[in-house]
């Protein structure tokens, strides 16, 4: 220990504030769905897509928003869980430690999983599903490109054509034989 700090130590309490290694749990596998859940978000310039993926059915979720808050990831929240992850209960969400999973985000969380788990920082391959898919939304959808929230209609738009598209006509080479991950549904009505 450097001398200074030796010298610190004898009137007072030195600590850090960061916590290098907190207690996180191994990384969750899945072996059914809505066991699993991971979300993460996209930044695309002035409007942010939230993301969530069953890592063990490869369902799904996009909601686009202005703003990257803890707000705006609780109506992601209710909006996937009720929507998506039917009956709206997972047994664990996986999020990164970003500050939209935060706050009011992580207060809602609590009711629709039975533990919020934070990836560890830097471990991509902790978050490795939500990457593959953010990875397909820009590639399939998307793309790089920097939008504005005045767009946020259209592109809502293109994001449910793309879902539709994903989960019930698109193979995923994660099913033996391939296949889309959901089952033959009516078409989403268009207006």
């Amino acid at each position: 220990m450097p001398k200074i700090y030796e010298v610190l130590a004898e009137k007072y309490v030195i600590r850090s504030k960061w916590k290098k290694n907190q207690p996180r749990g191994p990384v969750p596998h899945a072996s059914a769905a809505r066991q699993v859940v991971q979300m993460d978000t996209i930044d695309f310039g002035h409007v942010f897509a939230f993301t969530a993926v069953d890592i063990f059915s490869r369902e799904a979720d996009v909601f686009l928003a202005g703003e990257l808050t803890s707000a705006q990831g609780k109506a992601f929240l209710h909006q996937c869980m009720t929507r998506r992850f039917m009956p709206g209960h997972v047994q664990i969400v996986q999020t990164d430690g970003g500050p939209e999973f935060k706050g009011e985000f992580a207060q809602a969380v609590g009711g629709f999983c039975e533990r919020h788990r934070l990836a560890r920082p830097y471990k991509k391959n902790e978050q490795s599903y939500i990457e593959s898919f953010n990875r397909t939304v820009r590639k399939e959808c998307l793309g790089w490109g920097k939008y504005r929230p005045d767009e946020l209609p259209l592109l809502s738009a293109e994001v449910e054509v793309f879902l539709w598209r994903y989960h019930h006509h698109r193979p995923h080479l994660a099913f033996e034989p391939m296949r889309p991950p959901l089952g033959k549904l009516p078409a989403p009505e268009h207006g």
